[in-house]
């Protein structure tokens, strides 16, 4: 049975993927909590860590956000490495390199109490219409 992984208010969460989605940074926070190593990390889809719990049109709004060059806030449920699981409060954002190359980077810090129990009823009724 997987047990919630509860963040601590000093964590911050900060990944940076490329336009495709693949991971090009993670801190050691992201280490920490997840459970995988850099290398573990670096150069996998960003889904890699998506909770089978979160519906698909959360991450669909997020990237058409993004590739519009807005920022996305939003509350996530991800997976760790042994199976347990940890919510965040996530905020995603396009920057543009100085030679030109896109990158989305995303920091994740912990969510409050009532922020998870809106997502996880928002998401079980999303996952439904699927």
């Amino acid at each position: 049975m997987s047990k919630e992984v509860k963040l601590d208010k000093a964590t911050m969460i900060v990944s940076e993927t490329n336009k495709k989605g693949l991971i090009t940074y993670v801190n050691e926070d992201f280490c920490k909590i997840s459970g995988f190593t850099k290398d573990e990390l670096i150069g996998q889809p960003h889904n890699m860590v998506r909770h089978h719990d979160m519906p698909k049109l959360a991450f669909k709004d997020l990237w058409t956000t993004v590739k519009s060059g807005k920022t996305w806030k939003g509350i996530v449920k991800n997976f760790c490495k042994n199976g347990d699981f940890y919510w965040v409060s996530a905020t995603a954002f396009p920057v543009t390199k100085k030679n030109g190359k896109v990158r989305l980077i995303s920091i994740r810090t912990k969510p409050t109490k009532k922020e998870v129990e809106n997502a996880i009823k928002l998401y079980a009724k999303l996952i439904g219409e699927e």
